[in-house]
């Protein structure tokens, strides 16, 4: 049985190593705040007003060319990669964290971020070291002059051959990638996978993968690759044809849960755990049976299965796994970003629901696990999302709106547009804020103790209300009287 170990030491701030190549990698990257500044010079997808996706803006080859530069890590790597629309962090980090307890070393790659770009690249729950991020910086800064001016890597596939790189270097037992945006262009494709997982797939990034659920599936199949078994949970008739026919393309194994997996899940609530969903699985060489979902959402149930479906194909790859240990693991899963309370007096939750999908999920999720009089939602999101599907969802749930836009977030849709189209079809209360700060005064204002606040609509929105209140003990009096300023407990 593997040990649990925590990161190796391999490499310092500043200064200058060889690289395995012999090549000295001293660069204009001196420590992490350049090394910030270094990275955000590269074309960034993610906060692209318009993305054009075709090969030459995503490309595999100019990733594996660079791969190559460094010493092409990712055939050093036993991996799992996962894509879809809604549930891939979850699914990531429930089988991170059942690996973790079997006494496996797991390398994970998630996006977006919060609060730390860090926050993506992690070894058994710890991010890599600011130390460590820098070194390799330093590294591609090097490497990716060799690539040409006009074929530089862009900011996502930096962060994707940092992540390859360093879980090389740290010897993991076994990694799992989180496509970043659809899955066959994505950065990530360039692993040959043990085994990929595709969660519920939905409309998302419809400006650039397509307006029809038919041409997200197809993207998102584009991970399928001969001899590599795959599993996904239940789908929508059309995805699933699109799935099948993508699988029998090129070779691959698909299983469905629900279908050739079997699986089913049930709510109840007790006073040990509270309300919470607990899922049953059957797969040929494992089952598990009623086990108790860690995070809230009936949705979950199906990521859950994902998960733990994933956890047994491994077994074929000299995997071993104690069933105690899985329930543990399960057990401890954690997940920022995903109903997570940041404040305590007013409750203030964060999610980072940013599709119609994740916002029908979270407003039932709030109902079945959280008790509160009133519901106030602030809310902001991008222009290349369902705006009208995601408003329609906060009418049936919200008792009051205050649309509002992340700062970083160039795509934001402008407070007064989702107001005017959400007063289209609902006669909630609502309002505009001109940034987050005010949002949440606004809102704080609106509530008793018995209310609830949720910050939501995009990742960007969700981090920067964490950061607000990582920050808030730093912060300037509030005039606000004290009644209604947000306080600590």
């Amino acid at each position: 049985m593997p040990t649990s170990t925590k990161p190796k030491k391999t490499s310092s701030a500043s200064g200058s190593r060889r690289s395995r190549s012999g090549r000295s990698t001293v660069a204009a990257i001196s420590n992490f705040s350049s090394a910030q500044r270094w990275l955000l010079q590269h074309q960034n997808h993610e906060r692209m007003r318009v993305v054009p996706y075709n090969e030459k803006a995503f490309s595999l080859d100019r990733m594996e060319k660079l791969l190559k530069l460094m010493g092409n890590p990712h055939n050093e790597l036993k991996c799992v990669q996962i894509a879809g629309t809604k549930g891939k962090g979850s699914t990531c980090a429930m089988l991170s964290s059942m690996l973790q307890s079997c006494g496996y070393t797991v390398g994970l790659f998630t996006s977006p971020h919060l609060v730390d770009m860090r926050e993506r690249i992690t070894i058994n729950g710890e991010m890599i070291s600011h130390g460590d991020l820098t070194e390799l910086f330093k590294q591609i800064e090097v490497h990716e002059k060799k690539l040409g001016k006009d074929n530089l890597p862009t900011y996502f596939e930096v962060l994707t051959a940092t992540a390859l790189r360093y879980f090389a270097d740290q010897a993991v037992d076994i990694v799992i990638l989180e496509t970043g945006l659809g899955g066959r262009l994505d950065s990530t494709t360039v692993v040959t996978p043990m085994v990929c997982g595709l969660v519920h797939i939905g409309l998302d990034h419809t400006n650039i993968l397509g307006d029809r659920i038919t041409d997200i599936a197809r993207e998102k199949a584009g991970i399928l690759k001969k001899g590599v078994p795959a599993v996904s949970v239940e789908q929508a008739e059309e995805v699933r044809g699109v799935f099948d026919e993508e699988a029998g393309k090129v070779g691959a194994t698909l299983e469905y849960t629900g279908d050739q997996i079997d699986f089913s899940h049930r709510f109840e609530a007790n006073r040990e755990l509270g309300p919470h969903t607990r899922v049953s699985l059957t797969t040929q060489t494992s089952k598990f049976e009623h086990l108790p979902v860690p995070l809230k959402g009936e949705h979950q149930a199906h990521n859950c299965a994902l998960a733990l479906a994933l956890l047994d194909k491994l077994k074929s790859h000299d995997f071993s796994f104690d069933q105690d240990r899985i329930v543990e693991g399960l057990a401890k899963t954690q997940l920022a970003g995903r109903m997570e309370q940041v404040f305590t007096e007013p409750r203030v939750l964060i999610d980072g629901a940013h599709n119609a999908d994740s916002i029908y999920a979270l407003i039932r999720s709030l109902g079945a696990h959280i008790s509160y009089d009133s519901l106030v939602v602030i809310f902001g999101c991008g222009q290349d999302k369902d705006v009208k599907g995601m408003l329609s969802q906060l009418s049936l749930g919200a008792d009051k709106v205050i649309f509002t836009r992340a700062k970083l977030n160039p795509r934001a849709c402008e407070p007064a547009d989702l107001l005017s189209q959400f007063n289209e079809q609902s006669g909630k209360m609502a309002q505009t804020a001109a940034n987050l700060e005010d949002a949440l005064r606004l809102a704080s204002r609106a509530v008793s103790r018995e209310d609830l606040i949720v910050v939501t609509g995009s990742f960007y929105l969700a981090g920067e209300a964490k950061k607000f209140f990582i920050d808030l003990p730093n912060r300037k009096p509030d005039p606000t009287p004290a009644h209604r300023r947000m306080r600590r407990r």
